[in-house]
């Protein structure tokens, strides 16, 4: 990645990502080895910004799929070599590009956690895996949504838990299995 121009600002982003998110996962007392992080997400408020990061993904990696969820282009690349963030080890990047919603950082943004299992349990099985005393801090935040892509068959609902610099989501289902499921035939 560092050998990408187009994404100089995201090798130089991602100590500070890496210092922000391990921050976080002590405090919600959640060790991130334990788990497979399904992919990480950057985020940029121009669209000159997301042009220029996915020439960049496109020479690091391919493009895996490319899809509109809430009326912007999320495209999704697998990495030729596995990006190291902090002790996991990530080779797919989500790139959506702005949508109305401004972020405070324009850099990585959020790594997403896949339990498997039923779609209704998630949110239970999630909230069991953060301490209870982080639950009730100031400033973190949790939202519960269900983003779906347009050929999407497969549910995959969303916890999300961020202290607003930083964001870990939790899914039932891989991002590949969700684009398999647009890929499936009637």
């Amino acid at each position: 990645m560092k050998h990408v121009p187009e994404l100089q600002d995201l090798v130089d982003d991602l100590p500070r990502f890496v210092s922000v998110l391990t921050a976080f996962a002590a405090k919600l007392q959640v060790t991130l080895e334990d788990f497979h992080a399904d992919h990480i997400s950057v985020r940029c408020h121009q669209n000159t910004t997301a042009d220029r990061w996915r020439a960049g993904l496109a020479k690091w990696g391919s493009l895996l799929n490319e899809t509109q969820i809430n009326g912007r282009p999320i495209c999704l690349f697998t990495l030729n070599e596995p990006l190291k963030v902090g002790p996991l080890q990530i080779d797919l990047v989500e790139l959506p590009y702005p949508g109305e919603k401004r972020y405070p950082h324009e850099g990585w943004e959020h790594i997403e956690i896949v339990l498997p299992g039923v779609e209704e349990e998630l949110y239970t099985r999630a909230l069991a895996l953060i301490a209870d005393e982080a639950l009730i801090m100031p400033g973190i935040k949790l939202k519960q949504s269900s983003p779906k892509g347009e050929n999407e068959r497969l549910p995959n609902p969303t916890l999300a838990i961020t202290d607003g610099s930083v964001t870990i989501k939790f899914h039932p289902h891989s991002l590949r299995e969700i684009v398999a499921s647009e890929r499936e035939q009637d």
